[in-house]
């Protein structure tokens, strides 16, 4: 029987092995083990590749929300208890960052249809603490628009986006600061290279991309001890930094972005034309594919562990992204013990994730739909 991984990460790392190793080779070789040249390469090409300014690469893409909003608080645009609209329906570190930061999350359901927040019900859960919007372009989607735009100037809110599954993504709906693309779109963009990403490190790595130079360098002195030079401690912050070897690795990856995307796009487009069985929900295509890079292709089914029992009996592997939603995680059961979110709970009973990396070929895809299909309902 044929068999369908879901991911391998020496597999997808494969095609560019010898360019990674050349460029830790450079790492070793140069004797400069914590930041240095690779850093500041990535950091150049990660912010021209955006249409911004600063991008300062950090740990992991949670210490990249984390370091913005503690930015903020010491800019004095944030302040303890201020209260951060956030999709209800993400992976629970957007979650944990807002709460680590001091800060209040303030949930809002999504759409069934694109399953990122839903634009048209923000401006009922803005309350007088209200500051910022801090939107997730979950699975690969852009979740920004025109009204998420009209929102943000119009109640003078900050713009955050946690970019850690969109990278490459294009937005319709041109930014505030006049970037098009999916962490450049309003005020800082957290983005995680965590290895299983479309564009990922071979261990932990992050970034903030920003249009604001006093973020931009508060966000760096926070990842490093909180000193703005050698000795000078401006900040009580934290150490974040990016890993250089990590960085080496991401100027090598970050020069394929756009193939992976457009693979993605194609895995995509031959899945919602073949799945047919009249129970799954396929996830919509935006009118500009460029919207969507497609961390996850997330299909939503009534008898979702019933399907995936099936489709492991068939040799297809999935995951599910994601079964518990932050409000039902057990570390949040106090604080949001008395929420309810119908929408995103369907969504997490439902999800279930398909095959789509560069290990799936258009016709593994048209096999896996085929398999589908054939499922009793």
């Amino acid at each position: 029987m044929k068999r369908y991984e879901f991911l391998n990460l020496a597999a997808t790392n494969a095609p560019y092995m010898e360019e990674i190793r050349a460029a830790v080779d450079r790492v070793i070789t140069s004797g400069r083990y914590v930041g240095g040249e690779e850093n500041e390469r990535f950091e150049k090409k990660l912010a021209l590749m955006h249409g911004a300014r600063f991008a300062v690469g950090v740990s992991n893409g949670l210490d990249a929300m984390r370091l913005i909003l503690e930015a903020y608080k010491l800019l004095g645009k944030l302040s303890a208890g201020d209260d951060i609209i956030v999709p209800a329906n993400t992976y629970v570190a957007t979650i944990m960052a807002i709460i680590q930061a001091g800060l209040n999350p303030v949930m809002v359901e999504p759409s069934l249809e694109t399953l990122n927040i839903n634009t048209s019900a923000i401006e009922r859960a803005i309350t007088p603490r209200t500051r910022a919007i801090m939107t997730v372009h979950l699975y690969g989607r852009v979740a920004y628009d025109a009204e998420m735009a009209r929102i943000v100037k119009n109640h003078n809110l900050l713009l955050l986006e946690d970019n850690a599954q969109a990278i490459g993504a294009v937005s319709s709906t041109l930014g505030l600061f006049f970037s098009n693309r999916s962490g450049a779109l309003g005020d800082a963009g957290a983005f995680s290279f965590y290895p299983t990403k479309n564009i990922g490190a071979i261990g932990d790595a992050g970034a903030v991309v920003t249009p604001h130079a006093e973020l931009a360098d508060a966000v760096r002195a926070l990842s490093n001890y909180g000193s703005d030079r050698r000795y000078h401690n401006i900040y009580s912050g934290f150490n974040c930094r990016l890993d250089p070897i990590q960085a080496a690795v991401l100027n090598v990856k970050l020069d394929h972005l756009e193939q992976e995307s457009n693979r993605r796009r194609e895995l995509a487009a031959v899945y919602n034309a073949e799945i047919t069985h009249p129970a799954i929900t396929l996830p919509s295509i935006p009118a500009d594919p460029r919207e969507h890079v497609w961390h996850q292709y997330v299909i939503l089914s009534p008898e979702r562990d019933r399907l995936r029992q099936y489709l492991a009996d068939n040799g297809v592997q999935t995951d599910i992204h994601y079964a518990t939603p932050p409000h039902r995680q057990p570390c949040y059961s106090s604080r949001f013990s008395g929420l309810r979110f119908p929408v995103t709970d369907l969504i997490a009973d439902r999800a279930l994730s398909l095959p789509i990396s560069i290990l799936t070929s258009p016709d593994d895809a048209r096999e896996i739909a085929a398999i589908i299909n054939r499922c009793n309902p």
